[in-house]
């Protein structure tokens, strides 16, 4: 039976988008790269959260058919799976040094010029998100924009840390156990999708569950290690360049992360939804929510459904063609609020 599963995730790789994976060597670890697109056009670079890939992170969006034809159309993206996160990863050696969050913003430097990217576009889920913001404070020039889904700013809390430790004990001495899993997809979705004993649990809760089961769990280990020794990267968030569009669910466990982080950035470059009866992963529990605010943000940098270039389509999309009104609450058709984007829960 495992067997079978093993070979149905291949085939659904194979058929993921077209994409074709890259091993990159860097000096911090191999790490995976699936590309999707034209490498001639602008590069979207994304990040999943804690034990996640981009099947089990971005699917639902880029399944989103005109989510779908307003990304793709306009980027190259490069899914970075954090070490040992891929389809198919082996464990990673248990001698291998623990990767810092800092190493792996670093790591992300190396994949940019392993592809000679120049400026490019990011999109992260919480512990995926902090990583990339991370990476924008470092490499200011590599970030043009930031797309960023639950995001996490701060240390973290000592509630988080303890429940952090308890998921890492259960990762060192169960592994991809079943309370595991049910303590993850409560980190990633709301009460609505997670069912209860009357109502069953939705189809992308039962996808992910059965995604989880192919992490490795020495590699999940590491990774929820390096996320639950992060620093406060707050401060540096004031010194941030580029544009900064945050969505949070409102019944996400980091929706007050979401919010502390909105009110430290430039309030002229940034914008903030809050998506009603949402987990954390806006991105597969209603990515519909997030399609006319990213329109609304790519047309800061002329970039339509469909595009047209004036200029090579490899060249950085420049930031200064945004004007500051672009993302303020009346131009982009939103409130600052919680907006109602409820799905219909029937099976």
């Amino acid at each position: 039976m495992a067997e079978s599963n093993d070979f149905v995730s291949v085939d659904m790789e194979k058929i993921y988008l077209g994409g074709k994976e890259h091993v990159i060597k860097t000096g911090r670890g191999n790490v995976s790269v699936i590309v999707y697109g034209d490498q001639d056009k602008p590069a979207l670079i994304t990040y999943p959260d804690i034990a996640l890939n981009h099947m089990s992170c971005f699917q639902g969006l880029f399944f989103c058919p005109d989510a779908a034809s307003l990304l793709l159309h306009n980027f190259c993206i490069y899914h970075i799976s954090p070490p040992g996160h891929e389809l198919g990863a082996a464990p990673i050696c248990p001698d291998d040094p623990v990767p810092s969050a800092d190493d792996l913003a670093d790591q992300i430097i190396e994949v940019l010029n392993h592809f000679r990217l120049g400026a490019v576009m990011c999109m992260g889920v919480t512990a995926g998100a902090y990583i990339l913001t991370l990476f924008a404070m470092k490499y200011r020039e590599r970030v043009i924009g930031l797309i960023l889904v639950s995001p996490l700013c701060k240390a973290p809390s000592w509630s988080e840390w303890i429940y952090n430790k308890v998921m890492s004990n259960l990762l060192y001495f169960y592994g991809m156990c079943g309370l595991l899993k049910d303590c993850l997809l409560q980190r990633y979705f709301s009460k609505e999708v997670r069912g209860s004993t009357e109502v069953p649990e939705s189809d992308i809760v039962q996808a992910c569950r059965k995604l989880l089961e192919e992490r490795q769990s020495i590699n999940v280990f590491r990774f929820l290690q390096a996320i639950n020794g992060r620093s406060d990267i707050t401060e540096g968030l004031k010194r941030l360049r580029c544009r900064t569009l945050i969505f949070v669910g409102d019944s996400s466990p980091f929706h007050s992360e979401a919010l502390h982080m909105t009110a430290k950035l430039d309030r002229r470059f940034s914008a903030l939804v809050e998506v009603q009866a949402c987990g954390s992963m806006v991105t597969e529990e209603q990515p519909h929510a997030m399609l006319i605010p990213m329109e609304y943000f790519f047309m800061g940098y002329g970039l339509y459904r469909p595009c047209q270039f004036s200029d090579s389509p490899r060249s950085p999309l420049s930031p200064s063609c945004i004007s500051p009104e672009l993302l303020s609450p009346e131009s982009m058709g939103l409130k600052l609020k919680p907006i109602k984007t409820r799905v219909s829960l029937e099976v």
